[in-house]
Parts: structure tokens; C-alpha cells; sequence
């Protein structure tokens, strides 16, 4: 049986401060002195076992996915914010869940939503500005919020709603973060009122979102939207969704669907930006390849280069950056027995980047994920999860993505001034600002 070696508590708290920062470097860190896969001693009795072995992550996700679950920060403390939604629940509530929300999120179903994420994206990029630099990142967030909410509440004006209810997702992630990575401040953070403070923000979305869903139900009529699918889906039994889960389902829709495309989005803008030569070659791509007789779905799949840029810049900087998962038994895998209630970490962020396994991996090659190529990357390769509980809205995120970046691109030329972007690792992996400077294309 294999040993796992130890990040004591003493390091870890030495590192207190870069780690609250950004942990990234400090788990490299200990990645390259301990190997694939060590363990972090964070408490008196708590430990966390960080790996990027691909087999390990491959069994956890896929092969033995039954014999894990998702750790508590997020079945408890992410779903505090959020709800017991598909992205929190666990067990018979989840696979019940999953059930009923799949079809709404099919290829064929989502190809009616294009023509509305289209128009959003349009008109949210009608705000660049010209010859001038400044951070696209605010830009992107209003993006990709905007075309979640025209996508679920497509004819309803919510711009203002939307507004408040951003406010608060991403002001409740920011206090999140404080105690997951602060957990020997959990006491102030509820002495404080700091804690109850936020949980009604929550409450307050939650009020915001059901006075929309009132609305549209008082209404009537078929809209083809992410709500009249939500409110029509039925489970087995051919009840409805209750309110509550309806709710639930809607605020992780916004959640996790607008931030990690917005993280996606500003890093492939910057990777693009940084190479004029591959920037050339999308807009070469976009300019040939034209929306014809609103046929979307055939219009994206020419933009074959365009998603092969956006692959590779989720692979260099993953929006899921960890992927968390507890052992539900004492359970043997590469070596290692990892016993029951073993907290995992598998580091996507640091899998996307090992040299073991991808040539130059700190480099912008998009041509490594061309179709041929693209089944040997499988087993190193996580940008949306793996195995049952990969993400829903996949092919949601890259429709939008592909379609943000093609119009970007036919109108504008970008540059930076800047040769690298400085990380934030939250909850999902953002850019603490990306500076890009657009000049209109003659």
C-alpha cells in the first residue's frame, strides 16, 4: 500500500495568507515536492487529500462514482446560498432532479433558445468601447448573466432585477470563499452578523425570483424559454416541480451558468488577444461562415477553430478549477486505501497543466483538440466534470461561448498590454482583470 506524504498544519498555517490570496501556488507547491497525490492536514482531525493522478480522478468520476459524494461545501455550505439544486443535491433528490431537468438542456431543445442567447450576446457587446483600454471582464459577466436570464425569462423586462440578483450571487460567493478558506473564523463570521447578513441577501433572490415566476405564470401561454421548460417538466410520477425546487434549480442556473462562462469567455479574449496569428485564423473561420435561414445549430458547427480556441483556453485556465468528492466507504484506487469520509481535491487546474501528459502545456495551442486528437486528451482533460454529474449546461456554455467569440472577433481586432492576467481562484477561476484594447475591423 502506498503512503501518502503530509502538508502539516504548521505549513499550512504559515501559508495562511497566500493561501487566502490565491491557493494555486502553494498547492504547485507541494504537487512538485510530493508527488501526484499528498494529503493537507488543515485541522486537529480534518485532512484533505489533493491529487491530479488521472486515474484516480477517472475512478472518482466515472468508474466508481457510487462510492463517493460531493463534500459538504457544497451539499451544506454552497447550498445555504443557493438551494438543493442539481449542482448541491446528492443521492435520489439529484438523480430525480437530473431526470427531469436532462431534456431540457438537449441539443435539439436548446436549438430554439440560440436565436434568443444570439440576440442578447449582440446586444451586450453593442457596449465596447472603441480604441481604448480597459477590463473586459465586467463586460463578460454582464454577458453571460444577461443571456441566462433572456434565456429563462426571454420576454419579460428584468434588466433591473437581473441587476440586484447579480449583486447578490456574487457578493454571497465573496463571503463563501471567507469561510471556506477562514475556517477558524466561523464564530466571528456568526457573533458578527456577517453570516445572517448574507443569508438574507439569499432570501431576498429568492423573493426577486419567484415574483418573476409569478408572473410569468399569471400570464400564461408558451414562451419555448428555460422557464416554460422548467415549469413544464414533469417527474416519473407526472407531478410538477414544488416552488421551492423550481427556485432552487433557477438561482444555480445563475450561479454556476454565468460565472464560469464569463471566467471562460475573458481568458479565451486575452489567449486571443495575445496571439494575433491564431486571432487571424478565427476571423478568417467566422467571415466565410454566415447564419443562413436562422439555421444556428449548422451555422456553429463550421465555427470548428473558433471552439477549438475556447477549448484550449478552458484547459489553461479551468473555470472548475477543483472538483471536491467524499469516499462513502473505505475504497483501494491507484495504490492508495482511501478510507471512509476521505475528503478528495482533484486539481483540474494542475491535471490541464502537467507536462506528463501535454506538450508545452503552458502554451496556447489550440490545434490539440482538432477531432483526431481530440479522444487521446479524454483522461486529462475536465473543463466540465466527467461521469453522471458532468455539468448540464454544457453544450449551453459553448454555443454561447463560440458565438460570443465569432462576433467579437468579424467586428474587432483585440490586443493587451499585458503578457500574463493574475488568477483569483473562488469558487470557479477568474481573472482579476483582463485590459484589452478593441479597434474596429475595415
Amino acid at each position: 500500500m502506498r503512503e501518502l506524504k503530509t502538508v502539516s498544519q504548521l505549513e499550512v498555517l504559515r501559508n495562511r495568507k497566500r493561501i487566502l490570496a490565491n491557493p494555486l501556488p502553494f498547492h504547485s507547491e507541494n504537487f512538485q515536492k510530493y508527488g501526484d497525490t499528498f494529503r493537507v492536514k488543515v485541522g486537529p482531525h480534518q485532512t484533505i487529500i489533493f491529487t491530479r493522478d488521472p486515474e484516480i480522478v477517472r475512478q472518482v468520476l466515472q468508474k466508481q462514482h457510487k462510492k463517493f459524494k460531493k463534500s459538504t461545501l457544497q451539499t451544506k455550505d454552497l447550498a445555504k446560498y443557493i438551494g438543493h439544486g442539481l449542482l448541491t443535491a446528492e443521492g435520489d433528490h439529484w438523480r430525480r432532479q437530473r431526470r427531469m431537468i436532462q431534456p431540457a438542456f438537449h441539443k435539439k431543445k436548446l436549438a430554439g433558445l440560440i436565436s434568443t442567447m444570439h440576440r442578447a450576446i449582440k446586444e451586450e457587446l453593442g457596449r465596447i468601447q472603441l480604441n481604448e483600454e480597459g477590463d473586459i471582464f465586467p463586460l463578460m459577466g454582464d454577458l453571460a448573466f444577461q443571456v441566462v436570464a433572456k434565456s429563462l425569462f426571454s420576454k419579460m423586462d428584468i434588466r433591473e432585477k437581473m441587476r440586484e440578483l447579480q449583486h447578490i450571487t456574487e457578493t454571497n460567493q465573496k463571503m463563501l470563499i471567507r469561510e471556506m478558506r477562514q475556517p477558524y473564523l466561523v464564530w466571528w463570521f456568526k457573533l458578527s452578523g456577517q453570516l445572517r447578513k448574507h443569508l438574507n441577501y439569499s432570501e431576498d433572490s429568492r423573493v426577486l425570483l419567484n415574483e418573476l415566476i409569478e408572473d410569468r405564470v399569471r400570464q400564461g401561454g408558451e414562451e419555448d424559454d428555460l422557464l416554460d421548460m422548467l415549469l413544464n417538466a414533469t417527474y416519473e410520477d407526472g407531478t410538477h416541480m414544488e416552488r421551492k425546487q423550481l427556485i432552487d434549480e433557477v438561482l444555480i442556473l445563475f450561479t454556476a451558468g454565468h460565472e464560469t462562462t464569463a471566467n471562460a469567455l475573458s481568458f479565451a479574449l486575452f489567449l486571443l488577444a495575445r496571439h494575433p496569428e491564431i486571432q487571424e485564423q478565427v476571423y478568417q473561420e467566422v467571415s466565410v461562415n454566415e447564419i443562413t435561414d436562422d439555421d444556428y445549430l449548422s451555422w456553429l458547427s463550421k465555427l470548428i477553430f473558433a471552439q477549438q480556441c475556447i477549448e484550449e483556453a478552458m484547459r489553461l485556465y479551468p473555470p472548475v478549477y477543483v472538483i471536491d468528492r467524499m469516499a462513502k466507504e473505505d475504497i483501494e484506487i491507484s495504490g492508495y486505501k482511501f478510507k471512509k469520509g476521505s475528503m478528495l481535491l482533484m486539481s483540474v487546474y494542475e491535471l490541464h497543466r502537467y507536462s506528463a501528459f501535454w506538450n508545452s502545456p503552458k502554451s496556447f495551442q489550440p490545434e490539440r483538440f482538432e477531432k483526431e486528437k481530440k479522444k487521446e486528451m479524454g483522461p486529462y482533460y475536465y473543463p466540465f466534470g466527467a461521469g453522471p454529474r458532468m455539468c448540464i449546461g454544457n453544450n449551453f456554455a459553448m454555443y454561447e461561448m463560440i458565438m460570443t467569440i465569432s462576433e467579437i472577433v468579424k467586428k474587432y481586432r483585440i490586443t493587451s498590454p499585458d503578457s500574463s492576467v493574475e488568477l483569483v481562484p473562488l469558487i470557479s477561476l477568474k481573472p482579476k482583470e483582463v485590459r484589452l484594447k478593441f479597434e474596429k475591423r475595415h
